[in-house]
C-alpha cells in the first residue's frame, strides 16, 4: 500500500488537529453561551401573577394598618397619628416577610435578604447624597422661588427646625412616611416583581400599587365633610402624581440597589411639595418672572440629561441580580 509523503502527511495531521481544536472552542464557546442564558432566564420562570398579587396584598394590609384603630380624629389630630406612627412601624417588620418567602430561593444563594431590601454600607454615601442632588436638580424653580422670597433664610434658624421637631406632623410627613412606604412598596415589592420582570418593566408596574394606595384618602376627606366627587377627584390627581414620583422612587431603588435613595427623594418632595407656579405667575417684576420660569424648564431638563450619570450602578457598587438588565 502507498505512502504518503511526509510533507502530506504532517499537513492531513495539522488539519486534523485543527479541527478538533475548533470543534472544542465551538462547544465552549455554545457551553458558555448556554450557562449565560440561563443565568439570564433563571428567574423567569417564577409566576409573575404570584409576584403581583404577593404586592397588591401587602399594599392593602400596609393601608388596613392605618384604619383599625377607628380614631374618631381626623389624620392630623395627634392621637391619630401616634397610633399610625405604630402601625409603621409594625409594617416595618411584617413586609419583608413577603419579600423573605416570596423571592426565587436561588436569589437568597447569591445575596442576603439585607442586600436585597437595599439595606448595606458599600455606596451608602453615594447613594445619599446623588439621588438627593439628582432631585433638588428637578426642583430647582420651586427652590429658586424659595430663594427669591427669603424663604432659605429661615431654614438657617436653628428655632425653624426645633419647631419641626416638636411637631408630630413634621415627623409623619419627612420622617416616618417616606421610611415605611420607601421600605414596604419600594425596598420589599420591586425585587419581588424584579425577579420575574426587566427593571424596565418592574419600575413602572411597583408604582401603581404606590399610587392606588394613596386612595384611602378619600375616606377621610368624606368624614371631614368634603363631597365624595370632589374628594375622588382630588386623590384621582394624587394618583397621578404619587404613580409618577413612585416610578422615580423605583428607578433610583434599582439602579442604585440601596433603600436610601428613595427615601432621601422621598422627603425632600414630601418637603418641597407639589410644585406651584402661582407665586410666580403673579410676580410683578417681568424680568424676575421670566427668569423663574427658565429655572423651572432649565431644572426639568438637566434633570433628564443627569439622570443616567447620576444613577449608574456602578457609582453604588450594585450587583444586585438585576443589575445587568440597563433599561
Amino acid at each position: 500500500m502507498a505512502t504518503l509523503p511526509s510533507s502530506t502527511a504532517a499537513i492531513f495531521s495539522l488539519r486534523e488537529d485543527y479541527c478538533a481544536m475548533t470543534n472544542r472552542s465551538l462547544l465552549l464557546i455554545s457551553r458558555d453561551l448556554t450557562n449565560v442564558s440561563m443565568e439570564t432566564e433563571q428567574y423567569t420562570d417564577f409566576p409573575c401573577i404570584l409576584a403581583i398579587f404577593s404586592c397588591f396584598t401587602l399594599s392593602v394590609i400596609y393601608v388596613t394598618s392605618l384604619y383599625i384603630w377607628n380614631s374618631p380624629f381626623d389624620r392630623d389630630h395627634a392621637s391619630t397619628i401616634k397610633k399610625r406612627f405604630l402601625s409603621a412601624f409594625i409594617m416595618m417588620f411584617v413586609s419583608p416577610l413577603f419579600l423573605y418567602f416570596g423571592i426565587n430561593r436561588t436569589i437568597l444563594q447569591k445575596a442576603t435578604i439585607w442586600e436585597l431590601l437595599g439595606v448595606r454600607w458599600v455606596g451608602l454615601i453615594q447613594a445619599t447624597v446623588m439621588p438627593l442632588l439628582l432631585t433638588m436638580v428637578l426642583f430647582l424653580g420651586p427652590l429658586s422661588v424659595q430663594a427669591s422670597s427669603g424663604l432659605w433664610r429661615l431654614y438657617a434658624e436653628p428655632m425653624y427646625w426645633v419647631g419641626n421637631m416638636k411637631s408630630l406632623g413634621w415627623w409623619r410627613n419627612q420622617i416616618v412616611a417616606p421610611l415605611s412606604e420607601e421600605w414596604t412598596f419600594r425596598a420589599c415589592m420591586l425585587p419581588l416583581l424584579l425577579q420575574c420582570y426587566k427593571p424596565s418593566t418592574a419600575i413602572f408596574i411597583c408604582p401603581l400599587f404606590f399610587g392606588v394606595a394613596h386612595f384611602h384618602h378619600v375616606i377621610e376627606m368624606t368624614r371631614s365633610g368634603a363631597k365624595f366627587k370632589d374628594a375622588f377627584m382630588l386623590c384621582s390627581f394624587q394618583f397621578v402624581y404619587t404613580t409618577l414620583f413612585g416610578a422615580y422612587a423605583a428607578f433610583l431603588f434599582a439602579k442604585t440597589g440601596h433603600y436610601i435613595a428613595p427615601f432621601a427623594a422621598h422627603a425632600f418632595c414630601n418637603h418641597m411639595g407639589f410644585p406651584d407656579l402661582s407665586e410666580v405667575i403673579a410676580c410683578k417684576n417681568p424680568l424676575k418672572r421670566t427668569i423663574l420660569f427658565c429655572l423651572f424648564f432649565a431644572g426639568v431638563i438637566g434633570w433628564c440629561l443627569l439622570l443616567t450619570p447620576m444613577t449608574n450602578p456602578t457609582l453604588f457598587s450594585n450587583k444586585l441580580f438585576w443589575h445587568n438588565y440597563y433599561f
